[in-house]
């Protein structure tokens, strides 16, 4: 397998992951309006959950923008995002978003994701979790990938149990979502932690 932190490859926006239910790729320009509509149907699903929309946060020039950033990132080895396809709707369904990449002692990231409301609970995002591990893991040659949630989203909170993250404890105002500072659950997984996965409903 290429090793992107060594190589700093912009054979990333080649590199599709193959997973049972979903197919897990980076984001293309040609993406943008099924991308938009799904955010735009989702808006008040996903609100809550994130920081905070910009007025043109779905415009085409913003997502040429998040592309140009999502390409920059891979390229200096900081981060790499993906889109979640369904292979049964064949369509976009979510993202998801490796970023913070720390190398030298602490070979870790940080894990963030978002899934459209038509597609949630239905098992997608845990099939792309489940997916991407063997690249954080096996091709980035991390150590650590970190995730975390507001407490009260009990659904994030089952999806990273049942994906084997492990509960560290409570960060105080660890992130501004919704334009709020927000108390957060950290989550870890460790390439020595066993890869398992629960049959709970999604």
């Amino acid at each position: 397998m290429i090793s992107f932190i060594r190589s700093k490859s912009p054979m990333w926006t080649n590199y599709p992951l193959d997973g049972e239910t979903t197919l897990v790729r980076p984001p293309r320009d040609e993406d943008w309006s099924s991308w938009a509509k799904l955010r735009t149907e989702s808006r008040e699903f996903l609100v809550p959950w994130e920081p905070t929309w910009s007025p043109d946060s779905l415009s085409r020039a913003a997502f040429r923008r998040r592309i140009r950033r999502y390409c920059n990132d891979a390229r200096d080895g900081k981060g790499y995002a993906f889109f979640i396809f369904s292979k049964k709707e064949k369509s976009i369904v979510g993202g998801i978003t490796l970023s913070n990449i720390r190398v030298g002692v602490a070979l870790s990231c940080a894990l963030g994701y978002w899934m459209g409301e038509p597609y949630a609970r239905k098992g997608y995002m845990t099939d792309a979790i489940r997916t991407i591990l063997p690249f954080v893991f096996d091709d980035l040659k991390l150590h650590r990938i970190e995730a975390a949630c507001i407490p009260n989203n009990l659904a994030s909170k089952r999806l990273l149990q049942r994906c084997g993250f492990t509960e560290e404890g409570l960060v105080r105002q660890y992130l501004r979502i919704n334009g709020i500072w927000h108390d957060h659950l950290l989550f870890s997984l460790l390439d020595s932690d066993e890869r398992s996965f629960t049959t709970a409903a999604p």
